[in-house]
């Protein structure tokens, strides 16, 4: 058996650090040697250096928020990591505090009673990452595109009808002429192809004879079109 296992427990605040540090592998009560480091990347290149001068093998800390992640991503390779469920460590009412909870965290990483969570490998994570951002960005798409057809609609202009996609090229210079307060059919249906510039003319004459559905248009399509980007 090794004479020497030196495991941390960390309580991740948004701004600060409660580390201890204790040797495992003696005999009777556990003997704490305690720190606090702040949260910006200096102090967490501090903390990896002040775990290496003790040889920390195993590192514990709690998923809270997403405050744990810079920690772990500067932990990561220097020892092996391990990220508690919250609920698991739960701490009795009136008996919080920081070093106390970094010590909770510990003594039961220990003896194997805390609930773990699994944390990918950085490259799973940053394909997890890219699917993610992939799969948001379209529903935001989605959204985006059903709140111009909702606000055409309101404003009684049937522009869906004349066009297979609402965020196609041609459309969305048709709505930007709108939103600019263009009624001209050679204005608004120049750049959107032939079949577009021959109905253009009827969207922008319903939409000039319901002038107060075009301000409508004029003054939410703008807010829609920064989120929506135009070519």
């Amino acid at each position: 058996m090794e004479s020497s296992y030196r495991v941390v427990g960390i309580d991740v605040h948004k701004s600060m650090l409660a580390v201890v540090v204790s040797d495992v592998a003696g005999e009777g009560e556990f003997q704490f040697e305690r720190r606090k480091f702040g949260a910006p990347p200096r102090e967490l290149r501090a903390l990896v250096a002040w775990l290496k001068e003790r040889d920390v093998r195993e590192a514990i800390m709690e998923s809270t928020a997403q405050y744990w992640k810079p920690v772990w991503h500067e932990l990561e390779g220097q020892c092996e990591l391990f990220l508690a469920q919250a609920q698991s460590n739960r701490a009795p009412r009136g008996r919080k505090g920081d070093f106390a909870d970094a010590e909770r965290l510990l003594r039961p990483h220990v003896a194997g009673e805390l609930i773990l969570s699994f944390v990918p490998n950085p490259e799973q994570r940053l394909w997890r990452m890219m699917t993610r951002s992939r799969h948001q960005l379209t529903r935001d798409r989605v959204r985006i595109h059903s709140q111009i057809e909702s606000l055409l609609e309101d404003a009684r202009i049937k522009l869906s009808s004349l066009v297979s996609d609402l965020l196609g090229v041609g459309s969305r210079r048709m709505l930007k002429a709108l939103a600019g307060g263009e009624t001209g059919c050679d204005e608004t249906g120049e750049d959107g192809g032939s079949r577009l510039a021959r109905h253009s003319g009827t969207v922008a004459r319903r939409a000039q004879r319901r002038s107060h559905a075009q301000r409508f248009v004029s003054a939410d399509s703008r807010v829609i079109f920064v989120s929506a980007g135009t070519d």
